[in-house]
């Protein structure tokens, strides 16, 4: 098994931190099973999760999966916190320090809840995988399943055969490599910009920005609704659940100002190009259509054909900007982000990312059926410059669990004011013009009787007992 990165994963390796991260949350009523969660924990550390990146000893080599001597821990937090605070633990998990290279590469924790019941957060540096790659992992791991791949032991190679090994690994890249420039010249001198914060690829280092190193957190919100009443309203417009989803990405684009002169939106549609053994972490590739919002919340018909000419084009005439992908090894830092910048920012580009039916087991980490699940994107820490300089942020991410739709959303724009708040209200105007009723934010529980809470609380007193802190790695 050949363990040398894709040139795609080897991008989100050298932009790890404005790649950001994937968090998955769960959410249960009722106690969760420490010792099913203990064992979906030990899975994960077993499967197609566990690994790394390790760089080769050639400035300009092409970096690889290793297998870590040191797996990520489990987090047990002994004193129960209120269901208020869940969302700010939650930012908290999504700010753990990550490292592809050095770990650790993600992060598994539980909150236990004053009244009953408990959170779960796992965070995983993008560099590792993908939404689709991520919820086969966690499928597998939470049905015992383990990855039949080895991949090497970190630092298993010596100096010199890593050397050799790599160079040979160049030498069979320079054919793609000559074929990329070609493709840059060619590009450059289109200069194709969209409008947004792009510069052309040969464009020096960005001008100074005040405060451009300051960490910032980026905005989120999570939505629910009823999957029957999503599917009846989609069809209703004459779309589907991918272009209800897209249609309300446009409209709250339009809401945030997030549009082109002309008022139009740029929709990025992730498709999935993962296949059956497919070893890369990042395995999807974009479609963009530029839609009209207005007529969105009552007629999803044009933007259903668009979809589907977008899609069916995507086939028949490849991406130009993939041919630039085998330069990556060879160019500077600021360089390889002007690069992702000129192929995929724009001031006015939303990301609709629809992975539809979650497998069951992905929602059953301690072996039962949590209440509620989501998956959502951060780039919790990244920087002021990272955001101006690609025009800023918004993505939605959509997927279905049991009877839910859930709907997750990071939004950031450089003019305007940014936060939670005034993102849920946005979200909720855009709500309303669909005519959908869901609930934002983490649904409250039935009330539950003092012996459920009393359980939890002798759970997280047996816990605390085996501490010696607060949390715990395990």
């Amino acid at each position: 098994m050949n363990n040398v990165l894709d040139p795609v994963d080897q991008i989100f390796f050298r932009l790890e931190q404005a790649a950001g991260v994937a968090q998955c949350v769960w959410v249960y009523d009722r106690p969760v099973n420490i010792d099913g969660l203990r064992r979906f924990h030990r899975h994960l550390q077993q499967g197609r999760l566990s690994r790394r990146i390790e760089r080769s000893p050639l400035p300009f080599g092409r970096p690889r999966w290793v297998t870590p001597g040191d797996p990520p821990g489990l987090e047990i937090v002994a004193t129960p916190r209120p269901r208020e605070d869940f969302d700010a633990w939650l930012s908290e998990q999504a700010n753990t320090p990550l490292d592809a290279e050095h770990g650790p590469e993600w992060h598994l924790a539980i909150l236990p809840f004053t009244d009953g019941g408990a959170g779960v957060s796992l965070v995983i540096s993008h560099c590792l995988t993908d939404a689709v790659g991520l919820c086969e992992a966690l499928a597998d791991a939470a049905s015992g399943h383990h990855d039949a791949i080895s991949w090497p032991a970190a630092g298993s190679r010596r100096r010199w055969q890593a050397l050799r090994e790599d160079a040979r690994q160049t030498a069979r890249d320079l054919p793609g490599i000559g074929g990329a420039v070609v493709a840059a010249a060619r590009l450059a001198r289109r200069n194709p910009g969209r409008g947004g914060s792009t510069a052309p690829l040969n464009a020096g280092p960005p001008a100074p920005l005040a405060g451009a190193h300051e960490r910032i957190m980026l905005p989120t919100a999570t939505f629910f609704l009823d999957a029957d009443e999503w599917d009846t309203r989609a069809q209703s417009l004459g779309g589907t659940s991918n272009t209800l989803l897209a249609g309300l990405a446009a409209r709250l684009a339009q809401r945030v100002g997030r549009v082109t002169a002309d008022g139009s939106v740029t929709l990025g549609m992730p498709v999935n190009l993962r296949t059956a053994g497919d070893t890369r972490a990042n395995a999807v590739t974009n479609v963009d259509i530029t839609v009209d919002p207005a007529p969105a919340a009552i007629d999803l018909r044009e933007m259903r054909a668009a979809t589907k000419q977008a899609l069916i084009r995507s086939q028949e005439v490849p991406d130009e900007r993939l041919a630039l992908l085998p330069l990556v090894p060879l160019l500077p830092q600021w360089l390889v982000k002007r690069m992702v910048s000129l192929a995929t920012s724009s001031a006015t580009s939303v990301v609709s990312s629809n992975f539809g039916v979650v497998n069951p087991a992905v929602y059953r980490p301690d072996g039962t059926d949590a209440d509620h699940f989501v998956i959502r994107g951060s780039n919790s820490g990244v920087t002021k410059a990272i955001m101006h300089r690609t025009g800023g942020i918004m993505a939605l991410l959509s997927g279905r669990s049991d009877r839910q739709v859930f709907v997750s959303v990071l939004a950031y724009r450089p003019d305007r004011t940014n936060s939670n708040d005034t993102l849920r209200k946005d979200l909720s105007s855009a709500l309303s013009d669909f005519s959908l009723t869901a609930t934002i934010g983490w649904p409250r529980p039935e009330p539950v009787s003092g012996a459920v809470v009393a359980t939890t609380r002798e759970q997280v007193d047996a816990i605390a007992d085996q501490l010696d802190s607060s949390s715990c790695t395990a």
